[in-house]
């Protein structure tokens, strides 16, 4: 998976420090982190990146990461420090919505039943 921005080693930072992955970078356009489980999430310098609308009133928003936590108040604690901001939705009983610093979206996801 890999996600445009305009800085590619500060993103790769935000979500190393989220998801307690580890960072590489081949140079300063394409930074990759790996997290514990072996999982990449890569980024690509795109000096052009304009953030996504959410909600995006021409569409769907494409992409986004659901991050399961079991404390969505701790979580939500972490990624504001981290930097990330929150964006209000209606269901916030079982997910919540922020942006990356980038401006992509992800959700802080709790209390999901396995089907």
């Amino acid at each position: 998976m890999v996600l445009d921005c305009r800085e590619p080693r500060g993103l790769a930072d935000f979500y190393a420090r989220l998801l307690g992955g580890t960072i590489r970078a081949e140079d300063d356009t394409w930074v990759v982190v790996t997290d514990p489980e072996g999982r990449r999430l890569a980024f690509q310098q795109a000096p052009e990146h304009v953030a996504p609308e959410f909600p995006d009133p021409r569409g769907s928003q494409q992409f986004h990461l659901d991050i399961v936590v079991d404390d969505v108040e701790a979580a939500e604690a972490a990624v504001l420090e981290l930097g990330a901001t929150h964006v209000q939705n209606a269901d916030e009983d079982k997910f919540r919505v922020y942006r990356d610093p980038a401006g992509h979206t992800f959700c802080l996801v709790w209390s999901i039943v396995d089907e």
